[in-house]
């Protein structure tokens, strides 16, 4: 069965679904240009609400490696994702100063990218559209990848189960497919959980 990512959690109430649903994964997005932005200290309230049986990932975008190290080594997250240009040498640092896991996001538009998703030393990559654009792409592209990778970009209830079927992805990753008016809504969360669930 491909592991659960719910991202982009902001809210008390978006942490009490979680827990009730009890994905693989949830997600903070550190990104302060995201309408899901949290801080340091609201992300650490968060983790502390959180089900221990739920790994926390942080996301963050071209942000200072110090930042990365302070928030992972704090316990806030469990896992480090890098959405932004993050290269090797970034990531080679990192892991000078956290042990915790790496998965590094790829924008794919066509296959010219491929080499680099498998090149990475990343713990695991996730694919993407785009950042948070909600869309989904063609995912012929992913195959000619033979690693296990996170699956991400316009994933919701309606066609994560064909998604899991027809690629067979490590993860799925949703934040936008779960909401309604901005806001996560915890019918659609329940869904999208059901849905995944319900493959054999």
């Amino acid at each position: 069965m491909s592991k659960i990512k719910l991202c982009g959690m902001w809210q008390d109430e978006d942490i009490e679904t979680v827990n009730e649903l009890l994905p693989d994964y949830t997600g903070f997005v550190f990104w302060e240009k995201s309408r899901r932005y949290v801080s340091e200290e609201r992300a650490k309230k968060l983790k502390g609400a959180l089900d221990e049986r739920v790994l926390a990932a942080g996301v963050f975008l071209d942000a200072d490696i110090h930042t990365v190290e302070k928030i992972a080594n704090a316990g806030i997250v469990d896992v480090i994702q890098l959405h932004g240009h993050e290269d090797e040498g970034y990531i080679k640092k990192l892991r000078e100063y956290t042990d915790k896991p790496i998965i590094k996001a790829f924008v794919i538009k066509d296959k010219s990218i491929l080499d680099e998703v498998m090149g990475s030393s990343a713990d695991y990559v996730l694919i993407d559209s785009g950042a948070g654009s909600g869309k989904t792409f063609d995912w012929a592209l992913l195959e000619d990848i033979k690693r296990p990778y996170f699956l991400a970009g316009g994933l919701s209830s309606d066609n994560v189960a064909y998604a899991i079927e027809k690629l067979e992805p490590f993860a799925v990753d949703v934040s936008s497919g779960l909401e309604t008016d901005g806001k996560k809504d915890p019918m659609k969360m329940k869904r999208f959980v059901e849905e995944v669930r319900n493959v054999r």
